[in-house]
């Protein structure tokens, strides 16, 4: 059906990683060969928060190129890890982007070796200084996904052992807006930790904001990655800014989104922490204010109808592999079509598909 004049025909797709099984590039293919088969125009858009797929994100956007560096994993095992240059043109001079996910992260840990106690954020720290060495000015760090819950003080040893920053600046992208303090209690159960070892990291984490040279306590964002951005921040005095809206501005989504008829984003579980500085929440936020539809594509969806609608989500699919994914995108080019409007100003021949506001759910 040939939309009404006036009406983009493009839908943006913006989805981030489905962690730990599809990353966003391919996330966003296979919802694309969806749309694309039922006769919808697309712009890809993979999308990421700080934590695991930023830096793919960010490379083509800010120009980067890949470059590596051994390091070691959360319980001390040599790995070669990757980061990415920005060149002289790059943001606020010559910089370079990793992900504490590459070398501290969850996904580098068989679930029957997850140690909450021993991991280690050493690893990053390591990366950090590779940085350096490589002349960065500015290191962006994306620091959501990792395994441990140290307060960031095995990259803090690394990086004064291995010589300190040099000058470099400290720019550290959060997926959470979570406080130091209740980094274990929150995160904690996911890597591994027990309600004995979540009362101890949690001591453990008093006890390091008090030795800090600044305390990271009951300040947003300090929490993230087990409280790596609040060690950082208090020893380093890194930046912290939020990794959702720094990808998105990046990578030119609010013009992207203007030029489109919807948006379509996802995650791998869309749950209450969604709802607090997730990829899928500041682009639904984003397309609200903006006032363009958003459906959402996930894996899970854990949201009630009432959370569903803080995001203003006019369709939620569950989809978990790739060909899930495309069969969820002809499924809402349905749904796209059985909300236009109809010819001469009426009504839509049906309503709006919102089925509580979570149509193509599973029961």
């Amino acid at each position: 059906m040939p939309l009404p004049a006036g009406i983009p025909e493009t839908i943006l797709v913006a989805p981030d990683s489905f962690k730990g099984t599809i990353g966003a590039r391919e996330v966003a293919a296979a919802i694309a060969a969806g749309l694309r088969a039922g006769g919808v125009p697309v712009d890809p858009c993979p999308v990421a928060d700080g934590g695991e797929g930023t830096l793919a994100a960010l490379m083509p956007a800010l120009g980067a190129h890949r470059q590596t560096a051994k390091a070691h994993d959360p319980l001390g095992r040599e790995i070669v890890a990757t980061f990415a240059l920005i060149g002289a043109r790059g943001r606020a001079g010559p910089g370079v982007i990793l992900e504490a996910a590459g070398a501290s992260g969850l996904g580098l840990v068989a679930e029957h070796e997850r140690d909450a106690m021993a991991a280690s954020t050493a690893g990053t720290g390591e990366l950090i200084l590779a940085a350096v060495r490589a002349g960065a000015e500015v290191v962006y760090v994306g620091v959501g996904g990792s395994a441990s819950t140290d307060g960031g003080v095995g990259a803090i040893d690394a990086i004064r052992i291995g010589g300190g920053l040099r000058g470099a600046r400290l720019v550290v992208l959060c997926d959470v807006r979570t406080s130091f303090e209740d980094a274990a209690r929150v995160f904690g159960p996911q890597k591994g930790a027990g309600p004995d070892d979540v009362r101890r990291l949690t001591r453990r984490l008093h006890g390091l904001a008090r030795r800090l040279d600044r305390d990271p306590r009951g300040v947003p964002m300090t929490g993230a990655a087990g409280g790596l951005a609040g060690g950082l921040w208090a020893a380093f005095g890194a930046e912290l800014v939020a990794g959702a809206a720094f990808v998105l501005d990046a990578i030119g989504f609010d013009r992207r989104m203007r030029a489109a008829r919807a948006v379509v984003t996802g995650e791998g579980r869309l749950d209450r922490q969604s709802l607090a500085g997730k990829a899928i929440s500041e682009v639904a936020t984003r397309a609200r204010q903006s006032g363009v539809p958003c459906h959402a594509i996930v894996g899970r969806n854990e949201l009630d109808a009432f959370e569903a609608r803080i995001l203003d989500l006019q369709a939620v699919l569950e989809a978990g592999t790739p060909e899930q994914l495309e069969c969820a995108g002809r499924r809402l080019v349905e749904l796209l079509q059985r909300d236009l409007p109809a010819p001469h100003g009426g009504q839509p021949a049906m309503p709006p598909s919102t089925a509580n506001g979570l149509p193509g759910r599973s029961a």
